[in-house]
């Protein structure tokens, strides 16, 4: 059977082959084919294969025949006819199929001491010892340490010049290490490879920077995504995205056994501003407009269920022009999924069920099921976030009917004026943080100023009294109320912000944060792992045993549904109501009435999965009749003409017969940043922006040609 691209290489009709090399279907006088067809090499017409090299010159793939009229040992060049030569040389490279691996170098263990092996890789490490001449051979498998003797003086010679990062090929024998020098820690560490031959595929110069693992001093985060390519080899980044790949085929296999159906849409689409900035593409043909790269599939996905197609999903490519964080890139993959004939429990279950199955699948932990549900307004209110951790307590309390009751002038006139005083009770907390930290200034003030409170009180309850600067403005009376409700016992801290219900909400959630990290309250999995690991370590090494892997347990990872979100809030500086979420969720049922009367008050069908305080899903039923969208986007302040110059065309389909439906997209990245132990985004992604959206690997954004800018019609100002 023929390579895809492939020409028959036996004279016939249509083969254009007369013996020759040159393909005379593709030729023109006095220059070579534009088309390579055949690199012949000792190998049958059947054995055909590609180059270990992958490609040929201009970007053509090598095709390996032999021509039945040559004797089989003739290697040769299709344009130097240099058939002396055993390894013939293309433009200065050696295409050396002898030195294919035969296996990797995780591979070897005691059963194939005896064997002859051939391994490629990269050298890690060199060490001379002794007239020997031990290198730690990695490629993404493994590892397996090689040992070069003097016995051959040109061999000897050769691996003395290798240094780190070279690519080698070696062929050898494999033997036990000698006693009391095995490895428990790697998998090959049983053995080692004696080596008859080595071969430099590609030396490699001194390099810019070490290739570290993590819990190493890395090289600066710029210098390494300049040379992805180079930190790519860290076991770790291999490790997490091995990880990456298992996510997304059990994603795939778990939706393919339920009917779902994977479907690719646009990557060209119309820019339909509501929320993020949009990427531009301006199109070459049709002057002074432009393409948008898709925020997500949302419309397509809700078009293909109008479609007929009632389960779909996809893993998609997504852009958004919007400022960075640790935890945001400006092109991101999420699996997108969407169903008909559904209501937010079907989506919810079907989700729980595949979260488990991820756990199950990657790490082996099994989430207990279901997840717990949370309304919107219970969790700003007990937690400051819609997107809570629930590792730990810290919940938000409301005193402020406790505080008009005090004498402190700065909680009565936020009453006064309509705010609101809320507090937390840092256990403990009392001789964590000093004096210093709590006054303005200090530590803790910072957090909730950040979020624009005017400032932090406090108290310290200890020796069965409340102390701090505050104290003496609260009754007897009003301190044992505060006690009981937010169960004040001696050595705890309590914190409280006074201000307007969003801001308190912020500043305390992000206040709770902090505390907890500060108090050590919760333990990412991660720590826990790197802890255990050097512990585990020390002592395997002193019983000269494998160390044994760390067990992540189920209460790790906390799940929680937050549900019953607004339909809509108020923009001040726009001066209209914007959708929570995005134009096309559904209100619920019983709010559709009010919608126009009551917007703020109206819920949407919507629902975030949150893990461990990050969102790390969010989705909604989706709106399936025109009356409702068009009276949606009369709300966010689109007229008629606006409405259907945007989204004519989603209006026209939603009276086409759209059934019910509803869906949801799972922050991939998000997600394998979480299953990884990273809290870096980019560790996750083969080939991330730096955090300020630039390629320091390829140069990208970069300056265009004149000519190209004069294609699209652009003027630069």
């Amino acid at each position: 059977m023929l390579l895809s691209g492939a020409r028959p290489i036996q004279g016939g009709p249509g083969s254009g082959f007369d013996g020759s090399l040159r393909d005379r279907s593709d030729s023109r006088s006095g220059t070579r084919p534009r088309n390579p067809l055949v690199t012949r090499r000792a190998t049958s017409f059947g054995g055909s294969r590609i180059h270990p090299e992958g490609a040929g010159v201009r970007g053509h793939l090598v095709f390996c025949f032999r021509d039945p009229r040559e004797p089989a040992t003739h290697h040769l060049d299709p344009y130097n006819h240099n058939h002396s030569d055993r390894l013939w040389t293309y433009r200065g490279l050696r295409l050396m199929a002898e030195w294919q691996r035969t296996l990797t170098c995780g591979d070897l263990r005691d059963t194939h001491v005896g064997q002859t092996v051939t391994l490629n890789g990269w050298v890690l490490t060199t060490r001379n010892f002794n007239n020997q001449i031990f290198i730690d051979l990695k490629d993404r498998y493994g590892l397996t340490q090689v040992v070069f003797e003097d016995d051959s003086a040109e061999l000897y010679a050769t691996a003395n010049k290798l240094r780190k990062e070279f690519c080698v090929s070696v062929r050898g024998v494999v033997r036990p290490r000698l006693t009391g020098k095995e490895r428990a820690d790697i998998a090959t560490g049983a053995v080692e490879v004696k080596a008859e031959k080595v071969e430099v595929l590609n030396a490699c110069p001194t390099l810019p920077f070490e290739i570290n693992e993590f819990g190493s001093e890395l090289a600066n985060e710029d210098i390494r995504l300049q040379y992805r390519y180079l930190d790519l080899r860290r076991k770790s980044l291999q490790n997490i995205l091995i990880l990456r790949h298992r996510l997304c085929k059990t994603i795939r296999d778990f939706l393919d056994t339920r009917g779902f159906l994977e479907v690719e849409t646009p990557l060209l689409g119309k820019s339909t501003p509501e929320g993020a900035r949009d990427y531009l593409v301006p199109s070459r043909v049709y002057n002074g407009e432009f393409f948008a790269l898709p925020q997500s599939p949302q419309l397509y996905k809700q078009l293909l269920m109008i479609s007929g197609y009632d389960k779909y999903f996809q893993i998609a490519r997504c852009l958004r022009d919007e400022d960075l964080r640790a935890d945001r890139q400006p092109e991101f993959t999420q699996l997108d999924l969407e169903m008909s004939f559904v209501e937010r429990d079907d989506i919810l279950g079907l989700m729980e069920q595949l979260a488990a199955e991820i756990f199950d699948q990657c790490h082996g932990v099994k989430i207990p099921l279901p997840f717990p549900r949370m309304k919107f307004a219970d969790a700003v209110a007990k937690y400051g976030s819609d997107k809570p951790d629930l590792r730990f307590g810290l919940e938000i309390v409301d005193i402020g009917d406790i505080a008009a009751e005090s004498e402190f002038t700065v909680f009565k006139s936020v009453l006064a004026e309509g705010g609101i005083v809320r507090g937390i009770n840092a256990k403990g907390g009392a001789a964590k943080f000093t004096n210093t930290a709590l006054k303005p200034g200090g530590e803790l003030p910072k957090v909730v100023e950040t979020y624009k409170a005017k400032g932090l009180a406090w108290m310290k309850y200890e020796g069965d009294k409340f102390t701090g600067s505050i104290e003496k403005f609260f009754p007897d009376a009003v301190k044992a109320k505060i006690k009981e409700r937010l169960n004040v016992e001696p050595g705890d801290l309590v914190l409280f912000v006074a201000d307007k219900e969003a801001v308190v909400c912020d500043a305390l959630g992000a206040l709770r944060i902090h505390v907890a990290s500060a108090m050590k309250l919760y333990r990412n999995w991660w720590e826990e792992k790197a802890e255990y690991e050097a512990t585990e370590a020390a002592a395997a090494k002193k019983e000269k045993r494998a160390p044994k892997p760390f067990q992540l347990r189920p209460d790790h990872f906390n799940f929680l549904w937050v549900v019953d979100f607004p339909m809509f809030m108020f923009d001040a500086d726009e001066k209209r109501w914007v959708a929570i979420h995005h134009p096309f969720t559904a209100p619920m049922d019983d709010d559709v009435a009010n919608l126009e009367s009551e917007p703020g008050k109206a819920r949407a069908k919507a629902y975030d999965m949150v893990l461990n305080g990050y969102e790390v899903g969010g989705g909604s039923i989706r709106i399936h009749r025109q009356d409702v969208q068009s009276l949606v986007f009369k709300m966010l302040g689109m007229d008629p003409a606006d409405a259907k110059a945007r989204f004519g065309f989603l209006l026209d389909a939603l009276q086409s017969g759209a059934p019910p439906h509803g869906g949801i997209a799972l922050g991939l990245d998000r997600w394998c940043m979480i299953l990884a132990g990273t809290t870096n985004i980019r560790d996750v992604i083969a080939f991330p922006k730096n955090k300020q959206a630039r390629d320091l690997m390829t140069g990208a954004p970069a300056t265009v040609e004149p000519r190209q800018l004069k294609d699209l019609g652009i003027k630069l100002t």
